[in-house]
């Protein structure tokens, strides 16, 4: 709602924190879950509990990640002149200290969430992977040298939106002895880690120049604008590779996992095109369905396996 003639930051309504929670990004948080389900219940071992805490892990972290990244670039500046949803930092909207607050709130929901997972697992190393989540979930863009401003961001997005979001749902519930299901949970990963990866691929080529002014050194940034592109089809492609690889390994049902093609088809012809700022958004918003058509796909040919 701005600032009161103090210059102080003043409440900002539900609608406004919505909107800084970045609720389109949430299927990048579900399609996890949904696709490491869909490998449990191929191995007839799904068990709801755990997939409801799984979820709440991913939802949690995914929504204490926005309100992180907005906190630390709004302390940077770098949200000063950006296309996009409303930064609650860099608009003046809320107080920094209070979104900080909020993204660590939403960690502490991931944390106790996972404790639960871990009690009624007995996997006990789990409690490490929590915190490395975490860690990287704050240092994406916080603290003094946050490896988002260093091109790393889409590698540690496959890891743990990828590999320990969808593998980690499948093999809480299947057990971490079945080699089948490690490697449906693996190739599951890919799928969907890499369409996670094309989402902030996506996102970083929209603000290219603002990130690039500001020192915030992206993997687009990096690869300038023309490779970026040709790298959002790469990661998009080889999405699709993996949803054979494992429909090869598991049963031909899961081909549905495919559907998110026609879905991606319109986004990857607005970025070959050469599409700039606000027909971007409308990419992300495709590439996080496509995600989700992806993953629903996955769940529903894997469960008719």
């Amino acid at each position: 709602m701005g600032r009161d003639r103090g210059g102080a930051p003043v409440s900002a309504s539900t609608a406004q924190w919505l909107e800084g929670a970045r609720l389109r990004t949430l299927p990048a948080a579900v399609s996890p879950v949904l696709a490491g389900s869909g490998v449990a219940i191929f191995h007839r071992a799904f068990a709801p509990l755990l997939a409801v805490l799984c979820l709440i892990v991913a939802l949690a972290l995914q929504v204490g990640v926005n309100f992180a990244n907005d906190y630390s670039d709004g302390i940077r500046g770098t949200d000063a002149d950006r296309v996009g949803p409303l930064r609650l930092v860099g608009s003046g909207t809320v107080a920094p200290a209070t979104v900080k607050a909020a993204a660590f709130g939403c960690f502490g929901a991931a944390a106790i969430a996972g404790l639960a997972i871990t009690a009624l697992t007995g996997q006990w190393w789990l409690i490490g992977v929590g915190i490395a989540a975490i860690l990287a979930a704050w240092y994406y863009t916080g603290g003094k040298r946050p490896y988002g401003y260093a091109g790393l961001g889409e590698v540690f997005v496959l890891i743990f939106f990828g590999l320990v979001a969808t593998a980690g749902t499948a093999l809480v519930q299947t057990g971490f002895g079945s080699g089948a299901a490690w490697s449906h949970a693996l190739l599951a990963s890919l799928a969907i880690g890499l369409l996670a990866c094309a989402i902030l691929m996506a996102n970083n080529l929209r603000d290219i120049a603002g990130d690039a002014a500001v020192g915030k050194k992206t993997l687009a940034v990096r690869l300038g604008d023309r490779r970026s592109r040709a790298g959002y089809l790469v990661l998009i492609v080889a999405a699709a590779a993996a949803c054979i690889a494992l429909a090869a390994t598991s049963t031909w049902w899961a081909l549905l996992a495919l559907l998110f093609v026609p879905v991606a088809a319109p986004a990857v012809r607005t970025v070959l095109a050469g599409a700039t700022g606000r027909p971007l958004i409308g990419v992300l918003k495709l590439t996080g369905l496509a995600e989700l058509a992806c993953a629903v796909g996955m769940l529903v040919g894997l469960a008719l396996g």
